[in-house]
């Protein structure tokens, strides 16, 4: 089991599809060791140190993972017995609730709750039978949450650090229509390159994830910084070295070196973006604006980053009503933004074909079950002719 004195181990960080890389590109920055990224995870090796930093300043994972065990399971038997091999008094303290999480497939557990109930058993008989006492199970909100990942392969069961995912930085209330993730927002950003020291500009702002996450990466701010994790209630934490940490991460802190700009047309969303950049106390570096995205106009000479998440069609809007302003904000682009590089979250093919514009570079992405592409677009200085991409998503 991991403590601050155990040996390097595997480690996982789970993330949105699309976003592997830059994941991984992250935690060779934190100099971990074994990075390696698969597809909606990126696996590497630390210890207690390495858990800590991870949640705390990864932009782009969901959550950070302790693989416990792992084995070939052929049916109930096993994955029960499987689960009995870990120590689970050494995790599970008294009075502490549990819950099981399953992903994955196998051809085995076609019922993933019965899968989780049967190591949910495994757990508390394991414990009752050491300790005499049985932990509580709480399906919402548990103590200690751990995570089956199913397969006819080897499956595993981890111990979940993060708790709440950390695309949840706190700042922002759930919900909202079409709500771009916190940890996509900050994908996206450091796919463009962004380091804070470019100037950006979010011309559909809605309720300011964009500037927010430029906002915490140009001022160096641990997006874990305000928040709890789920690690901070098992027995194995290290609360000196959890401090030691957050003192670190606290002092690295900077003003941002470039302008940040958020707009909206919508007199609510520029309210609301308000309201969330002064709760994750970035509205400092942040200038709202409410102005029309057709309303194109660089807050600077020449240059910087544009950013947007344009409705797609799919749960806000309508594609032949969005068509026109698509085609509309493409000309915003050649005539208004020149010498900038703008990038734009699209989710629907045909609203993409409107820009009109050549995508220097398309990256899949996935915004939530929606299946979208960040396109690049280099705004040259002066006329320069391109033909529009005949296929923007492909």
């Amino acid at each position: 089991m991991i403590d601050a004195k155990s040996p390097p181990q595997p480690l996982v960080a789970t993330c949105s599809r699309g976003l592997e890389e830059v994941l991984a590109d992250e935690l060779r920055a934190l100099d971990v060791k074994g990075v390696a990224a698969g597809r909606g995870f990126v696996g590497f090796t630390g210890g207690l140190k390495a858990v800590y930093e991870a949640n705390l300043r990864l932009r782009t994972a969901a959550r950070v993972v302790v693989p416990v065990v792992r084995g070939q399971v052929k049916g109930k038997n096993d994955l029960y017995d499987l689960a009995t091999t870990v120590p689970w008094h050494e995790v599970v303290q008294r009075g502490q609730t549990i819950g099981v999480d399953v992903a994955g497939r196998s051809h085995v557990f076609h019922n993933t709750n019965f899968a989780a109930q049967v190591v949910k058993d495994a757990v508390v008989d394991t414990i009752r039978g050491r300790e005499g006492w049985r932990p509580s199970v709480d399906r919402s909100n548990p103590d200690m949450r751990l995570h089956l990942h199913l397969s006819d392969g080897l499956t595993t069961l981890s111990l979940d650090s993060t708790g709440e995912q950390l695309s949840h930085r706190g700042y922002r209330p759930r919900g909202g229509p079409a709500p771009l993730a916190e940890t996509l927002a900050a994908g996206v950003l450091l796919l463009a390159g962004y380091d804070g020291t470019q100037p950006l500009l979010d011309p559909l702002c809605g309720t300011g994830t964009f500037s927010a996450e430029a906002a915490l990466i140009a001022t160096r701010t641990p997006p874990g910084l305000r928040r709890e994790f789920a690690f901070e209630s098992w027995a194995m934490h290290d609360r000196e070295l959890f401090s030691e940490i957050t003192r670190a991460a606290s002092h690295e802190h900077r003003d941002a070196p470039a302008p940040i700009v958020a707009r909206d047309r919508d007199e609510r969303a520029v309210q609301a973006a308000r309201r969330n950049l002064k709760a994750a106390w970035m509205n400092r570096w942040v200038e709202v604006e409410q102005r029309d995205a057709l309303d194109l106009e660089l807050p600077w000479s020449e240059g910087g980053i544009i950013v947007a998440n344009p409705p797609y069609g799919k749960r806000v809007g309508d594609v032949k009503r969005l068509g026109n302003f698509y085609k509309r904000f493409g000309d915003q682009l050649k005539k208004k933004a020149q010498g900038a590089t703008a990038w734009l979250i699209v989710g629907n093919r045909e609203l993409a074909n409107q820009i009109g514009l050549k995508a220097k570079r398309r990256i899949p992405l996935f915004n939530g079950p929606i299946e979208c592409r960040l396109l690049k677009y280099e705004l040259y200085s002066g006329s320069r002719k391109h033909k529009a991409d005949p296929d923007p998503s492909g």
